[in-house]
């Protein structure tokens, strides 16, 4: 959602299974802010079809479910979900009180696109280096769809390179960090590729080699635009 450089979003879209994509933002990490609500249908309408799923007062829109039973039908209507970012642990904790980590995890094995960022990207992974706690702090319960650990921000936040170095030497999961502007795609619980909307963004391989922390680039696509 970067209205100056719509190459991940494009990139996103792409994926979809159907043409003009169903696509659903989740904002629960931004306990539903209505500004970046807003921020979302600004960057996908006449792009897509946009819909919004909120937890904290969902109303009875025709857009979204009016009560948790309706839940189901209407996630596994969409075709791609786009989590915003905010609180990590917040986030997963009221899905699982609503059944949504089912849903999505259910949607996934269905062939929807899941993406995000920075909690939107973290979700995804057994485990991840999070702001939820005050702190940069690890988180051990995402969702598991895939495997290892997840850090975003990497190069925005000079704090989290050191951090997630220190954790994984003493035993964090190894995984995934991820500048800003870059995004990872994964078929199914795999690897394709690196994609980027900035020519200097990248992603890496962060894992234990003996007693070092060894961070392998990953080669990177740049998808094009104005960065």
């Amino acid at each position: 959602m970067e209205p100056e450089n719509t190459a991940l979003d494009d990139f996103v879209l792409s994926l979809a299974r159907r043409q003009p994509a169903r696509i659903c933002f989740i904002p629960t990490a931004s306990a539903d802010s209505a500004t970046y609500i807003a921020k979302f249908y600004r960057a996908f309408v006449g792009r897509a079809v946009p819909t919004d799923l909120t937890l904290y007062d969902p109303p009875a829109l025709p857009r979204q479910p009016a009560r948790t039973a309706d839940l189901a039908t209407f996630i596994a209507e969409q075709d791609v979900f786009y989590v915003g970012g905010g609180n990590t642990a917040n986030m997963l904790a009221i899905w699982r009180a609503h059944g949504v980590d089912r849903l999505l995890r259910d949607a996934w094995r269905a062939g929807a696109v899941m993406s995000g960022i920075s909690a939107g990207m973290i979700c995804w992974f057994q485990a991840g280096l999070t702001d939820s706690f005050g702190g940069l702090e690890p988180l051990h319960d995402g969702l598991g769809l895939l495997a290892g650990s997840a850090c975003p921000h990497f190069d925005g936040e000079a704090e989290r390179r050191p951090r997630l170095h220190a954790l994984v030497r003493n035993g964090f999961p190894a995984g995934y960090a991820a500048d800003d502007g870059a995004a990872l795609h994964f078929t199914g619980d795999a690897l394709t590729e690196v994609v980027s909307s900035r020519r200097a963004a990248a992603a890496y391989c962060v894992r234990l080699d003996g007693d070092r922390v060894i961070e392998d680039r990953l080669p990177t696509r740049f998808l094009g635009g104005n960065a």
